[in-house]
């Protein structure tokens, strides 16, 4: 252990209050304080607030922090505001030995033990005891506030590059709108066309067990191989035809556009990026395969767009299953400019994703150093 450090619990350093959920009929939309039920209210720097309580029995105050205890264990947010705090949530209070950050950063790196300690057959969950038996090390309070501006350095180097892809992402909205005008009213009076129409029909594409032989090796891309931050593939899994899934069904090809039919809300949507004949796809996924009078670009930003995910989210049926059918997504109409003015604006969008790519990679490299810098003051 570094020299002057303690190894001590987090009840020795912290007061923990363990949330408890007010009466439904005291919830509203604008008197008393806000209220966090759990995981749902996480997501940003700070919990967003979507509903009010008149009648809080547990309070965290401002700066506390918030960590939920339950489906699921481990998203970790800072207070910004006084709030009640329901049954998902504990609160947990820094006393003068330890700086309120220092401790955030320590629950976000033993986020994973506190995970593996979750009982329950339903959802996992963790009690008070479990917090306070957490060991931590605590280094003098001069040097967590060193280890706290370090990590909310880089943490502020990351966020700010995320910013910078969301600036490249409405780059690009504003330079489809400048030379396509709005696709739904259509003010420029494109031609539109179905998108059956522009890509090939689905007889097209080759059913697996027509071109594979049982032994024949595959890579096989389902939904979760899907990164719908970036939408796209990241890791096929390997298989012999006979062992992989029953859903491993369409031999896709490079350019070929997959959609998820299940969840359109999530955007699992991707090009297939691997020049080979051994690629095989879900068949939860809807394949389109651009012909020639719409460009790949174009098809893969139209169904990218919040439009397009709205129309699919009407179509939507199944409450625990929820799903669109692949006639849904080849029955949208969208705008066919013309094929020249399409591939100005596939390179347009080209340079941006360069760009983005140089920015992803920094991030990938900031992210790593942070991890590296948590592990060694907390592990």
């Amino acid at each position: 252990m570094k020299q002057g450090w303690e190894i001590k619990k987090l009840g020795e350093v912290c007061s923990i209050t363990m949330g408890q959920s007010p009466s439904s009929d005291t919830y509203n939309d604008s008197e008393g304080l806000p209220f966090f039920q759990g995981n749902a209210d996480f997501g940003k720097i700070h919990p967003s607030i979507r509903v009010y309580c008149n009648a809080p029995i547990r309070i965290a105050d401002v700066d506390d922090i918030l960590i939920s205890v339950r489906a699921p264990i481990g998203a970790i947010n800072i207070a910004d505001c006084k709030c009640c705090i329901g049954r998902g949530l504990a609160s947990i209070r820094n006393n003068a030995e330890v700086a309120n950050e220092y401790i955030y950063h320590a629950l976000i790196a033993n986020k994973e033990k506190l995970i593996a300690q979750g009982t329950g057959s339903t959802f996992k969950s963790i009690g008070k005891e479990a917090l306070k038996e957490l060991s931590i090390p605590v280094p003098p309070r001069e040097e967590q506030e060193k280890i706290v501006e370090e990590l909310d350095c880089l943490s502020g180097v990351i966020e700010k590059k995320r910013e910078q892809l969301k600036e490249l992402d409405a780059l690009a909205e504003s330079i489809f709108y400048t030379m396509f005008g709005d696709p739904i009213t259509n003010e420029k009076g494109w031609k539109v066309k179905k998108l059956g129409e522009v890509c090939t029909k689905k007889k097209a594409i080759l059913r697996a067990n027509k071109v594979h032989q049982p032994a024949s090796e595959i890579r096989y891309i389902d939904i979760s191989t899907i990164d719908n931050a970036n939408n796209v593939i990241t890791a096929p899994t390997n298989y012999k035809f006979e062992d992989a899934p029953s859903r491993a069904q369409q031999v896709v090809e490079y350019g070929d556009v997959l959609i998820s039919m299940v969840r359109p809300n999530l955007k699992n949507i991707a090009i297939v990026n691997y020049d080979s004949k051994d690629m095989v796809a879900s068949s939860g996924f809807c394949v389109l395969r651009a012909k020639s009078d719409i460009s790949l670009a174009f098809l893969f930003y139209i169904v990218k767009s919040d439009a397009f995910t709205e129309y699919l989210m009407e179509r939507v049926s199944g409450a625990n299953y929820p799903a669109v059918r692949e006639n849904d997504i080849t029955d949208y109409t969208s705008i066919i400019p013309p094929l020249t003015l399409q591939q100005e604006f596939a390179d347009k969008i080209d340079a941006i994703e360069k760009q983005k790519e140089l920015i992803k990679q920094s991030i990938t490299e900031t992210e790593e150093l942070f991890n590296s810098r948590m592990d060694y003051y907390f592990n």
